[in-house]
């Protein structure tokens, strides 16, 4: 049985109003979100999100009365893209 292979890290990229696009940067976790793909959290575990095997990205709250933003882009670093190794 074949086992799906997930980029490590991703950057998530932020529109900031007057100002330069905020970067976060999101590391693998062992859970998985609602769509059935891996969920992807920053250092904090404040700023949480699923990311599909097509790039789309799907924030989660990690607090009460939390509505978090979503992103322009999730980027994956390169060094950890699948089949770059």
């Amino acid at each position: 049985m074949n086992q799906m292979v997930h980029t490590e890290r991703y950057e998530l990229i932020f529109q900031m109003s007057g100002a330069a696009d905020d970067v976060v940067s999101v590391r693998l976790t062992d859970r998985l979100g609602a769509g059935g793909f891996p969920v992807y959290e920053d250092e904090t575990g404040i700023v949480r999100a699923e990311i599909s095997d097509r790039g789309e990205v799907r924030m989660l709250a990690s607090g009460g009365h939390q509505v978090p933003g979503a992103p322009l882009l999730a980027r994956p670093l390169s060094e950890d893209a699948p089949g770059t190794r």
